[in-house]
């Protein structure tokens, strides 16, 4: 089964898209989000045998 997420926003830079799946990573100002979800999710999801991928590109969304 493949699930897809597509938004419409900006896209992330490649230079931050390699750290997005680390525990918190965040790109908000100090105090304003922890940087969890997505570290929790991949963890989640690899311990059930399954794949998180990252599709990114600026101007064009994630």
């Amino acid at each position: 089964m493949i699930i897809t997420f597509k938004d419409n926003g900006n896209g992330i830079d490649s230079e931050i898209q390699s750290k997005i799946f680390d525990p918190f990573f965040t790109t908000k100002p100090i105090n304003k989000g922890t940087g969890l979800g997505l570290a929790i999710s991949h963890q989640i999801i690899e311990k059930h045998q399954g794949n998180i991928q990252l599709k990114s590109q600026l101007g064009y969304g994630t």
